[in-house]
């Protein structure tokens, strides 16, 4: 399957086709969710997606520290030699004619995501908001506001959605569509700050905002003290219902602008938007244990939404070929039968 995707969307150079393979099996591995959605793609696209969530994927890697312990200091380093890469190779990618050369940048990663952004012209202060925020949890460990939380999510996720806009394609000006793909990209992360809280507070950090914990009379000590004993605590409870019902809320406002998207691309989209949503399902179900356990969707549950998004995709495909048979406006009337 990765050969004809890398076919399809007329990948040659071995080095680079290499490097997208990094990607999607990096895509594979840790995005299960995101992966099964992007499987819903048309085949050329979805080598793009892979290499976005590369990237995405070895910034967040290098910030938490996954291969091995190292200091704050030497993370911010390693997170500017990719910065660093990065740049080189979009200049590289795009040079002043906008050919420039493939396979540049010393990480496959960086070679391919900078690939997929000179392909589908994805704005290079895209990348550069998303170190920014990826940068910030060397240091910034909570957040006292919604609105200073946001202002994390642009770079972390509001700019994930407008990436990706280029490449899912959009049947309106895709000035319109940027707003919902921004909010749709907060809501995905929005699910995995509530799903991962014991797992970030074990790591330091905590993302749900202090004023709507403390709304709850929920604070730091509180929550470390239900995730090292175990135990749970009514005012957690609530306060974990009050940031499930504005993920919710985010959904909402993100969901209109599917159907400003390529009609090809809305069921890749709409099963994402229906698997996250999932997350929260299946964390309300675990009773909002997610201090003690992490909630995922069931495999069941996944393969049924994907098998919706299946029949879409079958659905838009059969009106498309409907379309495309039936006779053009005024066809009937300039035809000229037999001459009586």
């Amino acid at each position: 399957m990765t050969r004809r995707e890398l076919d399809a969307a007329r990948i040659t150079d071995p080095a680079l086709r290499a490097a997208y393979t990094r990607c999607r099996r990096l895509n594979a591995r840790h995005g299960r969710t995101y992966f099964l959605a992007t499987r819903l793609l048309p085949v050329e696209r979805r080598s793009a997606v892979h290499a976005l969530y590369g990237f995405a994927r070895r910034a967040d890697d290098l910030v938490d520290d996954l291969d091995g312990p190292r200091t704050p200091a030497e993370r911010d380093a390693a997170l500017r030699r990719l910065e660093t890469d990065l740049a080189r190779a979009l200049r590289t990618r795009t040079g002043r004619t906008g050919t420039g050369r493939t396979g540049t940048g010393d990480d496959p990663v960086v070679r391919a995501v900078a690939d997929t952004a000179g392909r589908y012209g994805i704005g290079h202060p895209l990348f550069a908001d998303f170190l920014t925020s990826m940068r910030s949890d060397l240091h910034v460990t909570d957040y006292p506001t919604y609105a200073d939380l946001r202002t994390y999510m642009h770079g972390s996720a509001a700019v994930i959605g407008l990436q990706m806009l280029p490449v899912l394609g959009t049947v309106a000006p895709r000035e319109e569509a940027a707003p919902y793909a921004a909010a749709l990209g907060e809501a995905f992360q929005l699910t995995n700050f509530l799903r991962d809280v014991g797992e970030d507070l074990d790591r330091g950090r905590i993302y749900l905002p202090a004023d709507l914990l403390g709304a709850h009379g929920v604070d730091r000590p509180l929550l470390e003290w239900s995730r090292r004993t175990g135990r749970t605590d009514p005012r957690i409870r609530a306060a974990l219902l009050a940031a499930e019902a504005l993920t919710r809320q985010v959904y909402r406002a993100a969901e209109p602008g599917i159907a400003l998207l390529d009609p090809r691309t809305r069921p890749c989209v709409r099963t994402a938007h229906t698997l996250y949503g999932g997350i929260l399902d299946a964390i309300a179900d675990q009773g909002y244990a997610v201090l003690h356990r992490r909630a995922v969707v069931s495999a069941g549950r996944r393969a049924v939404t994907a098998a919706a998004g299946l029949a879409q995709i079958a659905g838009a495909r059969a009106r498309a070929r409907t379309a495309r048979r039936a006779p053009r406006p005024g066809a009937a009337l300039s035809w000229k039968g037999p001459v009586e």
